[in-house]
């Protein structure tokens, strides 16, 4: 798989990736959040966290794993990757387990409202930060955008079918659905409305498709 040329658009590399690896391992600190909250994941998390019961591994492992999986699949839609997709796979994997290191679990009903709700609020700003990096989408994004492509399906039908099925398979395997799965469809898109214009280092519109991807939710 050949990865996608670096976008030329006067913005300097370096300014990039560090917006990049700081929206990736900010998305790992809002999953080790939401995570700890007990009450809920968004579809793919509970995915990754039914794995985890199955397979005994760790959380970020399976993140890890089921990335590069998805990746697979980007082959027969003649997908091609970017740094930022390659480093998606292995920084959220990484930044999720040394977080979860430290954040303990919830005790009360309102220690886990309060992890729901920062994790989907940083959620959300860490998917500005890497999205408006421009240098990659992540995998799942990826294969959403991919099978809009070669379907010719609307991308609202195409991510919902996606999220309708991890989260019912990962919820078979023992992930958590909760309160914090409803909360984290209505509100993520929202957010990332508000932040993504004001992390983008690229035209509005080379960023649409990514953008209308993370804001089509379940709802």
């Amino acid at each position: 798989m050949i990865l996608a040329p670096l976008p030329q658009n006067g913005v300097p590399l370096g300014r990039r990736l560090s917006q990049l690896y700081a929206g990736l391992t900010l998305y790992g600190a809002s999953m080790a959040l939401m995570i700890r909250g007990n009450i809920g994941l968004d579809p793919w998390d509970v995915f990754n966290q039914g794995l985890t019961r199955v397979t005994h591994l760790s959380f970020g492992t399976i993140v890890i794993v089921s990335g590069l999986l998805i990746l697979l699949l980007w082959i027969p839609l003649r997908q091609r990757p970017g740094v930022g997709t390659i480093s998606n796979v292995f920084v959220i994997g990484i930044a999720v387990d040394a977080f979860l290191r430290v954040v303990p679990d919830s005790s009360s009903g309102y220690e886990s409202a309060i992890l729901l709700l920062s994790g989907v609020f940083l959620n959300g700003l860490a998917g500005a930060l890497y999205i408006g990096a421009g240098l990659g989408p992540g995998p799942r994004d990826g294969l959403t955008i991919g099978l809009v492509d070669r379907t010719g399906k609307s991308i609202r039908l195409i991510r919902t079918i996606i999220e309708l099925s991890v989260l019912a398979i990962g919820w078979a395997m023992g992930g958590t659905v909760g309160i914090g799965t409803v909360a984290y469809a209505l509100l993520i898109g929202p957010i990332l409305h508000v932040l993504l214009p004001r992390f983008t280092l690229k035209s509005r519109e080379s960023v649409e498709i990514q953008s209308e991807i993370i804001e089509t939710n379940l709802a």
